[in-house]
């Protein structure tokens, strides 16, 4: 278990200064051969909308988005696969462009019709990303980027694989060799990849390239004079690449190298070719042959310098085997499920019974005293107030708040967020978001009160706005109590299912409305761990204090003011001014209109005033099948509570609060205008 101190060197962050944000955002180069994983990389960090497009002139398609790196920014472009940077395709020069110039158009490229050779500007750095288990031809296009005169950091991929067969990396002696940074990481896992981005950022702000690698002696004694007469400054000023890189493509025969130097230094090209032909004598093979020969044997000494045969894994231990299902494409997603299995197990069932020792112990000892005076209204309805704070408080948030904390520090939701985010993506948000969603099926305001304290601008919108449609403890206790006993399983089903289609139809519609996409997450995978419970109870404080600052007096006054309104008799003008919703559009009892407007306050109050308003508590014999249901849909959708407005108010400004309840409300009654035809034609 962690103690006091560790916990506390853990918050602290390093701030790194000048901040990489804004003009000053990294762009980082994602570049590997196929399958090596760098796709799945990208999609790891990639924001909600990452944009595509193809790179100038040719038909390879990029990705790229920003991604926020602690409190630094980048934005990662996934290029299209790599194999060697002496391609003959034009494709493929399109990614060699980009690396080495961006949007920056050299003097080779002036008389090449069309937009730059990129379109965006070149990379700070490149991460390289490369199959572990096949390290040693990809080290070859590792030689290749280590001349482009740009930071590298390499990222080995499939490492768990690599150790299966029984065979291990030094990483400290290959990344001795190579001069730059290696990162074991599994994309597919999620497993090193804060690591690698915070590595990255590391290397660019030192701005370290890595160790020039120069061909072996007698390669580069016998590109000599070639070398010298390619070192004018007129080439160098046209190509604007390291000399080292352009005197190896030239002397490999690269074919657009070749064209440039004829375009533009036709006079030179015959003494450059002589010079070409002479470095190949006395080589045992011709010299690009010889040149890819000798990139191949260093390849295969620097890998055979770091690896280290070892055991086969016959055997894992839990957390490996935990990893392999939290983490699992499919069966994490399982996993998941199983956790919200549990989320809702305490809220019906341990919050349920703390629920009964506590608010509804405190209703029944207060429902005998009905005063009759102004000031004991008052007083009534300041204690409703209360209870109905405790109600919140006590049964759903406190438990609900303890039991998520705890799977953070476990390191379960990081896990279960890491799995759901590519799901999450759909609408417009980040797998992060999921503990606040699951902490919505208890009570909707710690829920927006925690995506206030993790996301920011689109993200914090959409994600507090879809969170006021997940039927919290007090909405779900109304769906349980009226459809489970008058519309039976399939009711039930049928409104939650409802539910989740809504939530997702909502954030895609959402996310569509907000242009803005906010950046890419690198998500930390932790090592399991035990909770800290004081840690745990300090945090819990933290997340929940909103309630009693904000929550209280909206809640206290509200209830003073909805009782004032019934105790000097306004209750029948509410009933008739609400006529065009109750009766009208729903088509239900007039009645049930000052019921309705109570939901706001707590949605079980609604239900309790709806028995007293029809004089019974079968409302079967009152209502029928069509309007029970339509009644349900209602309530679930319409304004969660008075409380939620209040946080919202203080998290997304006046305007986005009130934005959210006339949504809400034009749900609530499209919806349940929609429930009341469909079942008027099936009838």
């Amino acid at each position: 278990m962690k103690n006091h101190k560790a916990s506390a060197a853990e918050h602290s962050v390093t701030l790194h200064t000048p901040l990489l944000r804004g003009a000053r955002r990294l762009r980082i180069a994602l570049v590997g051969l196929p399958g090596a994983g760098k796709t799945t990389l990208f999609e790891a960090v990639a924001s909600t909308a990452p944009q595509t497009g193809q790179l100038t002139n040719t038909h390879r398609i990029y990705r790229t988005c920003t991604v926020q790196i602690g409190l630094d920014e980048a934005s990662v472009v996934d290029l299209p696969s790599l194999t060697s940077l002496h391609p003959l395709q034009n494709d493929d020069l399109g990614t060699l462009k980009y690396l080495l110039w961006g949007n920056e158009r050299p003097p080779v490229t002036a008389h090449e019709p069309g937009a730059a050779p990129a379109p965006f500007e070149p990379p700070d750095l490149i991460v390289q990303v490369v199959d572990a288990t096949n390290l040693q031809s990809q080290l070859e296009l590792t030689l290749e980027l280590s001349q482009l005169g740009r930071p590298v950091v390499l990222a080995l991929n499939h490492m768990d694989a690599m150790r299966r067969k029984g065979l291990h990396i030094n990483l400290l002696a290959l990344s001795s060799q190579l001069g730059m940074p290696v990162v074991p990481i599994s994309a597919l896992m999620g497993q090193g990849i804060a690591e690698l981005f915070r590595t990255a950022v590391a290397t660019a702000r030192q701005a370290t390239c890595p160790l020039p690698q120069v061909p072996s002696r007698h390669i580069a004694s016998s590109l000599e004079a070639l070398s010298s007469a390619l070192q004018q400054p007129g080439i160098d000023a046209a190509f604007r690449m390291p000399h080292q890189l352009l005197l190896m493509l030239y002397a490999a025969g690269h074919g657009y190298i070749e064209r440039e130097l004829k375009e533009h230094f036709g006079p030179l090209m015959p003494s450059l070719q002589a010079l070409r032909a002479a470095s190949g004598l006395g080589l045992p093979r011709p010299l690009a042959e010889e040149i890819h020969a000798d990139r191949h044997h260093r390849a295969a000494t620097i890998f055979e310098a770091a690896q280290r045969p070892g055991p086969l894994e016959s055997g894992h231990g839990w957390r490996f085997w935990l990893d392999a299902f939290m983490l699992h494409r499919q069966w994490g997603l399982l996993a998941s499920l199983a956790v919200f299995a549990g989320v809702l197990f305490v809220v019906f069932e341990v919050s349920g019974w703390i629920d009964s020792q506590t608010t509804q112990r405190l209703i029944e000892a207060t429902s005998q005293w009905q005063p009759q005076s102004t000031p004991g209204v008052v007083a009534r309805a300041i204690a409703d107030g209360f209870i109905g704070l405790i109600g919140i408080v006590v049964p759903y948030m406190l438990p609900l708040l303890l039991l998520l904390i705890a799977l953070e520090e476990i390191g379960l939701m990081h896990r279960i967020a890491f799995v759901v985010d590519r799901g999450f993506h759909k609408i417009g948000l980040h797998g992060g978001v999921a503990v606040p969603f699951l902490l919505g099926l208890g009570c909707n305001v710690p829920a927006i009160s925690a995506v206030a304290r993790s996301t920011t601008g689109r993200e914090r919108l959409i994600a507090s706005v879809l969170i006021t449609f997940v039927p919290c403890s007090a909405r779900s206790a109304i769906i349980l109590a009226v459809a489970g006993k008058y519309l039976g399983v399939l009711g039930v089903i049928g409104i939650y299912a409802l539910t989740l289609v809504l939530i997702a139809v909502m954030g895609w519609l959402l996310s569509h409305r907000q242009s803005e996409v906010g950046p890419g997450q690198v998500q930390e995978i932790p090592a399991y761990t035990l909770p800290d419970w004081r840690a745990m109870l300090r945090e819990t404080w933290a997340r929940s204090s909103d309630v009693l600052t904000i929550v209280t007096p909206l809640l206290v006054g509200g209830s003073v003011v909805l009782a004032l309104l019934g105790h000097f008799g306004a209750d029948g003008a509410i009933n008739t001014v609400l006529t065009p919703l109750t009766s009208w559009w729903l088509g239900l009892p007039l009645v049930l209109g000052l019921p309705l407007l109570f939901g706001v306050l707590r949605k079980e109050l609604s239900l309790l005033m709806i028995f007293q308003a029809l004089g019974t508590q079968d409302i079967n014999s009152v209502l029928g099948t069509a309007q029970i249901l339509t009644l349900l849909v209602f309530i679930t959708f319409y304004v969660p509570c008075i409380s939620t407005f209040a946080i919202m108010h203080k998290t997304l400004g006046r305007a986005q609060a009130w934005f959210s309840v006339l949504l809400s409300v034009a749900v609530a009654l499209v919806l349940s205008g929609l429930v009341r035809v469909v079942m008027g034609l099936t009838a």
